[in-house]
């Protein structure tokens, strides 16, 4: 067995898509179990999503990002809302040179006719999921004036090239899992 070999033996590879929500966290959990059984040291993860829930993007990140495998996260296309936050618990992130990055504060919808206690109650739980991301986005990537003041009020867009700037990501690089490895969609 030559070195290059023994290096990869306990890399496993995976593909996450879809919303971010309870069943993705449901995925993600059993996943991790299947990656401790089988001994993995390193897992790659290609994730595209669109967002979805900030609640489970953040269980999602803080339970990943503590795990004692080293978890590589890469954007081959549209890494976007929650699934931002989602994206930083990797120790290694990569993306495609054609990915992008779409950062933006929480949104939701009142029912016609709320109540305005209902919709003080609503804004000012945004307020308070909007500094949860905020706080986790902060911790791992330096935007300059601007980009906060586009993300203040509107989606702030990224390239791999810009994300290699302010630190969202650590190279631009594919994912490709080396020839003969497993690919497991999680």
């Amino acid at each position: 067995m030559n070195d290059t070999q023994s290096n990869t033996d306990h890399h496993a590879y995976f593909t996450l898509s879809g919303d971010v929500n309870s069943d993705m966290v449901r995925r993600v959990f059993n996943a991790v179990s299947d990656m401790t059984e089988d001994k993995i040291s390193t897992a790659h993860v290609l994730i595209q999503s669109n967002g979805g829930y900030v609640s489970d993007g953040i269980c999602l990140y803080n339970f990943l990002s503590k795990l004692p495998i080293e978890l590589v996260t890469y954007n081959g296309g549209a890494v976007a809302s929650i699934a931002v936050t989602l994206f930083l618990a990797g120790r290694h992130r990569c993306a495609s040179d054609t990915a992008r990055f779409m950062v933006h504060k929480s949104h939701a919808t009142a029912s016609p006719g709320a109540r305005p206690d209902a919709l003080s109650i609503i804004v000012e739980g945004l307020r308070a999921d909007d500094l949860r991301t905020e706080r986790i986005l902060r911790s791992h990537v330096t935007l300059n004036d601007q980009h906060w003041r586009v993300h203040a009020y509107s989606d702030l867009h990224l390239t791999a090239e810009q994300a290699l700037e302010v630190g969202l990501i650590d190279a631009i690089r594919d994912f490709s899992p080396p020839k003969g490895k497993r690919l497991t969609n999680i």
